[in-house]
């Protein structure tokens, strides 16, 4: 059994060392995800509310297949859908 969590499973907060980023568009109230690139490669994704929970990892290629869907508009219903 491997110790690195399956890529978009979740991960213990001992991805704390990595360089954490926010998205400037963020809600003063701290309504936002935070994003990692981990040591090992992965990108981690975790509430910015409350980091010492669990994170979500995902490998680069995983990663970029998701931004292309953001940036192509794919996931803007769900958005609509929690107005």
């Amino acid at each position: 059994m491997s110790s690195t969590p399956a890529p978009g499973s979740s991960a213990s907060a001992a991805d704390s060392g990595s360089r954490w980023i926010k998205s400037s568009l963020s809600f003063a109230n701290g309504d936002c995800v935070e994003v990692a690139r981990l040591p090992d490669g992965q990108i981690a994704v975790r509430d910015s509310k409350d980091t010492d929970q669990l994170t979500l990892r995902f490998t680069p290629t995983e990663w970029n297949a998701f931004i292309g869907g953001v940036r192509n508009g794919e996931f803007d219903h769900i958005a609509r859908l929690a107005d």
